[in-house]
């Protein structure tokens, strides 16, 4: 009973405050009035044991009975007092969130900071929406410690960080003392490759010079190894870079005298048939696959040009663009 009773006041507690606040920019101060505490099941038992001891000890006129009942209330009292001191006037201050693909698991850094004089254990955080808290932290007096807090993603686009819940039973646990933090950050989330796609879309340009056989003058780019390449030819600087034992793969410099291979990525070049977010996807992992093999490409999205180019700053503006494609927010 007394814990469906004191389930539901947690419930109703969590809708009001869940409505209560939107997003919180810089870092948040947990004071008096942010920090809620009841008493846990175990809490609820030892209330019904002292009221049962002082029943007895009002029935039999016992003064050590008295004696114990009071001691023990003393103890539940500082027991609440000490929950709650745990929790307040702590500093949460949110940090990064790396980009991701849509399906993928998305981290969030939060801050924990304690500028008092004391130490702070067992504090249990965790987003609102996962339930029980599955991270702990214990912050000594001056420290701070970064928790990776991590939600599901399911669309692209910016994903918003849920709503924050810290929670401590230290230090007997018959009290829970809880605070709730709604931090400004979010993740930028990027449409997922598609897992087959087609070749990349290369097209073959006049060279220079107008001679059309092929040869060894023209550097055109880079492709995979074959067997027979000639270990001259071998991208030694991108073969460091993707290291085969890490899933990389080798690569070949790739020359051409008469003409020369040009790579455009363009969103509108994709059969209108194909549906909006299976175009993205395939930009997507032509991207992917551009910035694998070191082919310099360009990008072209209703609005978005960049000039052939590879790299990571490259890349990062092309997903980008295919991430915000069709929202109000600015690549």
């Amino acid at each position: 009973m007394f814990a469906t009773v004191r389930l539901a006041v947690r419930r109703r507690a969590d809708q009001w405050l869940f409505q209560l606040r939107d997003a919180e920019p810089g870092e948040v101060f947990l004071n008096q009035r942010r920090v809620f505490i009841l008493p846990t099941g175990a809490g609820m038992g030892f209330g019904v044991l002292l009221l049962v001891l002082l029943i007895g000890a009002t029935n039999y006129n016992l003064s050590l009975g008295f004696a114990l009942v009071f001691a023990l209330g003393a103890c539940a009292v500082v027991d609440m007092y000490l929950t709650y001191r745990n929790l307040g006037q702590l500093h949460l201050a949110p940090g990064r969130a790396h980009p991701l693909f849509a399906g993928e698991v998305a981290q969030f850094e939060l801050s924990i900071v304690n500028r008092s004089k004391l130490d702070r254990y067992a504090l249990w955080a965790d987003f609102l929406q996962a339930g029980e808290a599955r991270y702990v932290a214990d912050v000594a007096a001056g420290e701070h410690t970064a928790l990776l807090l991590s939600a599901p993603s399911t669309a692209r686009g910016y994903l918003a960080a849920p709503r924050v819940r810290l929670a401590t039973r230290f230090p007997l646990g018959l009290f829970r003392a809880w605070s709730y933090w709604q931090p400004d950050a979010r993740a930028l989330v990027y449409p997922f490759p598609e897992a087959v796609a087609p070749p990349l879309p290369m097209s073959g340009v006049a060279s220079e010079d107008g001679h059309g056989h092929a040869g060894h003058d023209d550097f055109a780019g880079i492709r995979s190894y074959q067997a027979g390449d000639s270990l001259r030819h071998m991208a030694w600087r991108q073969i460091a870079r993707l290291d085969p034992a890490l899933g990389g793969q080798l690569v070949t410099k790739h020359f051409e005298g008469g003409a020369i291979e040009e790579l455009m990525l363009d969103f509108d070049a994709l059969p209108a048939t194909l549906a909006l977010e299976l175009r993205l996807s395939r930009m997507t992992r032509w991207v992917l696959d551009a910035e694998q093999r070191a082919l310099p490409y360009g990008f072209r999205l209703h609005g978005h040009a960049f000039a052939p180019a590879v790299g990571a700053a490259h890349q990062a503006a092309c997903l980008r663009a295919l991430a915000l494609y069709g929202s109000k927010e600015r690549p």
